[in-house]
């Protein structure tokens, strides 16, 4: 009895030591320069680049109250070094952080930027975080984002 149970131990020990998840560090996941795209008729944007491709639909329907009108909104996204999408564009009120899921991009973060909406959005990556510029002026103060938020001393 006792060495059917040593044997079971060993065999579940030498399961769970199999088990183990391999891990390769670090790994830096952003884009060096944001991408500009406009939806398709049916809502989907495409980066060949980065080999990403995603509906906007929701998106739009989250921001502007409209999901029909796809075609003439030209989405800014970037994704930084640790894998979430940031995604913005003229007249949006907000910069929307998404997360990778099975197969789809779940929404992490809804950062409110300005009542009167984006005029001229650019999204920059400044490692480890992401500069959002909203004017055409040169020397305009970016705001600073994480995945969390606006960092505390950036223009809001």
């Amino acid at each position: 009895m006792r060495t059917t149970l040593n044997v079971f131990i060993c065999v579940f020990a030498i399961i769970l030591a199999g088990c183990s998840t391999l891990l390769l560090r670090p790994v830096d996941f952003s884009w060096p320069i944001e991408v500009a795209v406009k939806p398709d008729g049916k809502g989907n944007v495409k980066e060949t680049r980065y080999q990403v491709s995603f509906n906007v639909k929701a998106l739009l329907f989250e921001e502007l109250q409209d999901s029909v009108a796809v075609t003439k909104h030209m989405l800014h996204i970037l994704r930084d070094q640790a894998g979430y999408y940031f995604i913005t564009a003229k007249g949006f009120k907000n910069v929307y952080v998404f997360g990778q899921g099975d197969g789809v991009l779940k929404l992490e973060k809804k950062i409110f930027i300005s009542e009167k909406g984006l005029e001229a959005p650019a999204l920059n990556q400044k490692t480890p975080y992401v500069h959002l510029i909203n004017e055409n002026k040169e020397n305009a103060a970016p705001v600073v984002l994480t995945k969390d938020g606006i960092i505390e001393g950036g223009k809001k």
